[in-house]
């Protein structure tokens, strides 16, 4: 049962961010085991198991991330991550390019939220396309998201605006490669009790909406030339 992270969980990813190698790693790997893995991946179960059997119908998996980088693509970082996460989404194996439920804890601070890691550009012209025919049942949707004044959508916007439906949908129509709606906090007394748990699953539910909206993307016609790219 996750009973919250501690503060041996945060002492242990900055001793990576300072330490990134085997020899420091190797030792404390139990320690690792105990104060970072173990918790993180109790949450995870919960969160998952409670949220999929409030919605059963979307079918949904989890993932938790390991600490070793692919030693592919190291770009002269060391082979550990001082951060980790999780995500809840539906089945995929493309799942980085869906809109994903996700927990991040990092040596600075944590967050929670739904969104995209790296959605296709087909993904982005379906929606402003869907945007376009119909920009209220959108409107609707994410309007109630502004009474939670810790939410907020990032992700790269293009360098040249493009013309949104309406005003209030410019944030979310120029994104260019996908977004995210979430909390981040610094580490707070809520992270190192159960209760992180249900807080998470609160705005889970708030971005259900959102998320069943954009989860019906894939059946949309792709509205591109050709498939062509965007800029």
């Amino acid at each position: 049962m996750f009973q919250g992270f501690s503060p041996a969980t945060i002492d242990f990813m900055w001793g990576i961010r300072f330490n990134n190698d085997r020899a420091w790693f190797e030792p404390r790997k139990a320690e690792y085991k105990a104060c970072f893995e173990q918790p993180m991946k109790e949450l995870c179960r919960e969160c998952y198991e409670e949220y999929s059997a409030r919605h059963k119908d979307l079918e949904l998996v989890s993932r938790v991330s390991r600490i070793y980088r692919d030693a592919r693509r190291l770009f002269g970082r060391g082979p550990y991550k001082d951060h980790l996460w999780f995500t809840v989404s539906q089945s995929a194996e493309d799942w980085s390019t869906r809109a994903t439920f996700w927990f991040e804890l990092s040596p600075e601070d944590y967050s929670f939220g739904l969104g995209y890691w790296m959605a296709h550009a087909s993904t982005m012209a379906k929606f402003r396309a869907r945007l376009d025919r119909d920009p209220k049942t959108f409107e609707k949707i994410v309007r109630p998201l502004q009474k939670n004044g810790e939410l907020e959508l990032t992700g790269e916007c293009f360098k040249r605006p493009r013309s949104a439906p309406t005003k209030f949908l410019e944030p979310w129509y120029n994104r260019k490669s996908g977004f995210s709606v979430g909390c981040t906090r610094s580490h707070d007394d809520l992270l190192f009790t159960p209760a992180l748990k249900d807080e998470i699953l609160k705005t889970w539910e708030e971005l259900t909406p959102l998320y069943r909206y954009l989860s019906t993307l894939d059946g949309d016609p792709d509205p591109r030339e050709d498939g062509a790219k965007e800029n």
